[in-house]
């Protein structure tokens, strides 16, 4: 099947769908690091979304779905396709009160994790507090089953709402989306996360009582974590009885580097971007440290971090 991306730019830009032709990803990620997306698509609206989805598929063009790009590396090449980022799906959080007592908060895939926690945080609501500070959106937190501090999304989460691979809106509670350890069905699926329910307890110490411990997690991350230089966050995922950054800071490669590619002087957890860094710096410096803490320790270190080229 031919693909073609002319055909398609011209597409979408004859119905307005918000779009832009080689777009830097190094814009769109936390990590600044990414060549040019052959075309960068931003709906506004669950309407221009699958739309965009339609053309995108009719002119056989592959699409990345991206969020806040918080925990993503993209090819120094750039993407090929249709990058879709989901961060102007971004409703606000509305509230409905159900008969257990608990709260449904329902919000856009869009919408920074940081905002629904202030959301919750504003109506008295508990149970997303460990979220706060993880730099993404709803969508990729649901994706991934985000989590920090001993908390994960499908602790608070109650249904997600998505587009199937027909584009048909589907909703399906928490228990069929097989939320693991950074996992769920939506990995294995093409399917465009729309929107989430969460289901959060009244505090009754009220909201001074839960930013008191949303400020104690940023306290913690800002203590611990490189928040001041460009990372998609804890590159490695946790091996069974370990933990990545004390491994790799047991092999001695703390402040390690390839190019501008380097393992936090601050937590060895994270790789960060000293500055001009590829990603072919990050992925041979990834692939050098999985190499040395499996040879000294034993322990087989996984990428958290989703390369997309």
């Amino acid at each position: 099947m031919a693909v073609s991306i002319p055909e398609l730019l011209q597409d979408l830009r004859a119905e307005t769908l918000p779009c832009t032709e080689n777009e830097p990803m190094a814009r769109h990620t936390t990590f600044r690091i990414g060549g040019p997306a052959a075309v960068f698509c931003q709906p506004r609206t669950a309407a221009e979304l699958m739309r965009t989805l339609e053309l995108c598929r009719a002119h056989h063009v592959r699409t990345y779905l991206l969020g806040n790009g918080s925990n993503v590396l993209f090819a120094d090449a750039g993407f090929p396709g249709a990058v879709v980022c989901l961060t102007a799906l971004a409703s606000q959080p509305t509230l409905e009160r159900q008969p257990d007592g608990r709260v449904a908060l329902k919000t856009g895939a869009g919408v920074t994790l940081a905002a629904v926690c202030r959301a919750a945080c504003a109506a008295g609501l508990t149970g997303l507090e460990f979220a706060y500070g993880i730099p993404g959106t709803v969508g990729g937190a649901v994706y991934m089953n985000a989590g920090a501090y001993g908390g994960e999304i499908k602790d608070a989460l109650a249904s997600a709402a998505f587009l199937d691979e027909r584009l048909r809106l589907q909703t399906l509670p928490t228990p069929a989306l097989a939320l693991g350890y950074r996992t769920s069905v939506f990995e294995t699926k093409n399917w465009c996360i729309l929107e989430a329910t969460f289901l959060l307890k009244p505090d009754p110490q009220g909201p001074a009582a839960i930013q008191a411990r949303m400020e104690d997690f940023m306290a913690r991350r800002r203590d611990k974590q490189p928040l001041d230089l460009p990372s998609a966050g804890s590159t490695f995922k946790r091996p069974q009885g370990a933990f990545a950054g004390q491994l790799i800071d047991q092999c001695g490669l703390r402040g390690f580097a390839v190019g501008g590619a380097a393992v936090s002087e601050k937590h060895c957890g994270f790789v960060v971007n000293k500055g001009g860094a590829t990603c072919a710096d990050v992925l041979a410096l990834t692939e050098e440290v999985c190499r040395i803490v499996k040879e000294k320790t034993g322990y087989t270190l996984e990428r958290e971090i989703r390369v997309v080229g």
